[in-house]
């Protein structure tokens, strides 16, 4: 597949979240839509444990699914270019069906390739994203809650589950870059 000569700015919110959990990042235009799926799980910090789909223009995209429920395209050799292609387009991606992550994401700029820029880039974001499987935003929004209070009946439950490495506040742009500098994302790389 040819690489393209721009980049597709993109903006991911996490949908039914408060405040806001949101990543900014940088894609080739020609990025394949199940390599979107991985740079998506590396920037969110989810844990690709779960189905996940796209929706587009009323479409869903997935991986081929004899059990699937509704209508679908295959989206091994799509390009995001392909069915994204206007500054201010809106589609979706969920991830676990069980939990229902709902995120919406915009293209907000197409921008020429930057030379010696290496692509996907993460360039900004905030806070944590939800542990898996804790219940959705119902689920996160209580563990949010239980954690604030030492006191509350479920804290050490909960604390025990989520380990040393919870924190919801934060969020580490190098790291996420270091990650997504070690995937292979197909035709993302250097551009020289």
């Amino acid at each position: 597949m040819t690489k393209s000569k721009h980049v597709f700015q993109l903006m991911i919110v996490l949908n039914d979240v408060k405040p806001l959990i949101w990543r900014r990042v940088v894609v080739d235009a020609r990025i394949l839509l199940p390599d979107l799926h991985k740079v998506i799980q590396t920037v969110m910090g989810w844990t690709n444990s779960h189905l996940h789909h796209f929706v587009i223009n009323g479409h869903f995209y997935h991986d081929p699914d004899e059990e699937a429920m509704t209508e679908y395209v295959d989206y091994q050799e799509i390009p995001l270019n392909q069915v994204v292609n206007q500054e201010g387009m809106e589609f979706v991606y969920e991830y676990d069906f069980g939990d229902y992550w709902e995120h919406t994401i915009v293209l907000e700029k197409i921008l020429p390739k930057r030379k010696n820029q290496y692509y996907p880039i993460c360039f900004d974001g905030e806070r944590s994203c939800p542990p898996e499987d804790c219940g959705g935003s119902p689920g996160y929004e209580h563990l949010l809650e239980v954690i604030k209070d030492p006191d509350h009946e479920e804290f050490d439950e909960l604390s025990d589950w989520l380990g040393d490495n919870f924190t919801p506040e934060e969020f580490d742009l190098k790291i996420v870059n270091e990650l997504l500098k070690t995937k292979d994302y197909g035709v993302v790389d250097y551009f020289d």
